[in-house]
């Protein structure tokens, strides 16, 4: 495990856990942070131990949005000095879904592993904006929420003006963005921002089990596959997301996986799948 100074990484059985670790500032976002994120996840994506990643934040928050410090370090330098911060990561050069999805996140999209964000506290500004490049989101009933954009005097950032309508509608979209309010997880739940709010003493263990199950019952190849079509069909026809499909079914039955699946099955145990 690589030694962070913003983050912890914690592994066990197939499932990679990394938390947002600045709770005195309730995780707020930094170069740092950003820079050994990108490194963990990137590598992760990589290692075929690495089945499902989990992202969290320690103590009460998830991330309160950028730290304020960091902001005010920008002002005159129209957010070049945040840029730079990114340079030391070792990015290959852009290839499938990175082609498509640039910016800030867009590795997250790239990432072939599932990344579920367990959101446990506030949730704000660019936090709110990286936990949407996430492929499943959990939160708690009482977590508060906000783009906060508008009240900074800043736009809709590294994405989120794109991604937000496609996930909850325009007009709720637009609601959010504009007016910065804060509102709950149970409301981001209704919303369809989240797959689900829970009490807070169910989150981590409903997402650890979801994780655990994600990491032992289903096939890592399958799951890269679907994560890459699903995501390259915002740009697609129909009649091209259905030509890819038909590709990967044919490849899929030439699999170790494929064999692993129907035989499990057949013959009534757990799969011991090699996502190949």
């Amino acid at each position: 495990m690589a030694a962070y100074k913003q983050i912890l990484e914690t592994r066990q059985d197939g499932v990679l856990t990394l938390t947002l670790n600045r709770p005195e500032r309730l995780n707020a976002w930094t170069p740092v942070m950003q820079t050994e994120l990108e490194t963990a996840i990137r590598a992760a994506g990589d290692n075929p131990d690495v089945r499902c990643i989990i992202i969290t934040g320690a103590g009460r928050g998830f991330c309160a949005g950028a730290d304020m410090n960091h902001l005010q370090d920008i002002q005159d330098d129209t957010g070049g000095a945040a840029e730079t911060a990114t340079a030391s990561v070792e990015r290959p050069a852009p290839t499938g879904l990175e082609k498509i999805y640039g910016g800030r996140f867009g590795y997250l999209y790239a990432c072939p592993k599932p990344i579920i964000a367990a959101i446990n506290g506030p949730c704000a500004g660019i936090g709110l904006v990286f936990s949407l490049f996430a492929g499943l989101r959990f939160t708690t009933d009482d977590a508060k929420f906000t783009t906060a954009f508008s009240q900074r005097g800043l736009i809709a950032e590294h994405g989120i003006g794109w991604l937000l309508p496609r996930l909850i509608g325009e007009a709720n979209a637009l609601d959010l963005l504009f007016t910065g309010r804060k509102f709950t997880g149970a409301e981001a739940a209704d919303l369809g921002l989240v797959n689900k709010s829970l009490p807070a003493g169910e989150l981590m263990p409903h997402v650890q089990e979801l994780a655990a199950f994600l990491s032992t019952q289903v096939s890592p190849r399958s799951l890269a596959v679907m994560k890459r079509q699903v995501r390259a069909a915002y740009f697609q026809s129909y009649t091209e997301s259905l030509a890819e499909a038909d590709v990967e079914m044919a490849a899929s039955f030439t699999t170790f996986d494929f064999k692993e699946g129907v035989a499990s099955f057949v013959e009534r145990r757990a799969p011991a799948f090699q996502g190949k």
